[in-house]
């Protein structure tokens, strides 16, 4: 009896395994607007995820995302902000002025979501997937502090991560996106 119910274990365990992996494709976010983001959306297109804080020391890195996104956004990829006030109250603002500040301080034209949390127990389900494996399928991503920055490709996995101190313009990211090109 305890080698059938080991068999079916082992049987099913994969199953069970794959079925709790998801993808970015996914989730669905409320932008900083309130209308909603459906990510499955965002089929096909690389996409770069960041965590910002316009008054962070790091928040120049404003300017470089724009530029990326100028360069090389549009039908094949997206960058996503994630306005998040959880290292040193960098991000203090309500969802409208975090808007109105993002547009005329740096000409901000990719999408921006509602502020979230990012770490703990209270982190936005999408920043639960992207620091879990086991829900993610690919890594364990780390949130360090404000502008980390997570490459998801165009089937929704995470694939990448680089560190808030890395610019958005760091030969990494920059061989991310030149591939398949």
């Amino acid at each position: 009896m305890k080698t059938k119910i080991f068999l079916l274990v082992l049987f099913f365990s994969p199953i069970v395994a794959f079925t709790q992996i998801k993808t970015l494709h996914d989730f669905k976010v409320q932008t900083i607007e309130g209308t909603t983001l459906d990510f499955s959306t965002l089929k096909g297109k690389k996409v770069l995820l960041v965590n910002t804080a316009s008054k962070c020391s790091l928040a120049g890195q404003m300017f470089k995302l724009q530029e990326l996104y100028e360069e090389y956004g549009g039908d094949e990829f997206e960058i996503i902000a994630f306005p998040s006030n959880d290292f040193g109250n960098r991000e203090p603002g309500t969802n409208e002025e975090i808007a109105e500040h993002y547009q005329q301080k740096y000409g901000i034209s990719f999408p921006v979501m509602q502020k979230i949390s990012v770490k703990g127990e209270e982190a936005h389900p999408v920043y639960q997937w992207l620091k879990t494996a086991k829900k993610n399928g690919t890594l364990d991503g780390i949130v360090q502090w404000n502008f980390q920055k997570f490459m998801i490709d165009e089937n929704g996995l995470a694939t990448d991560y680089v560190s808030p101190i890395g610019s958005p313009a760091k030969d990494r990211i920059i061989e991310w996106l030149q591939e398949g090109l």
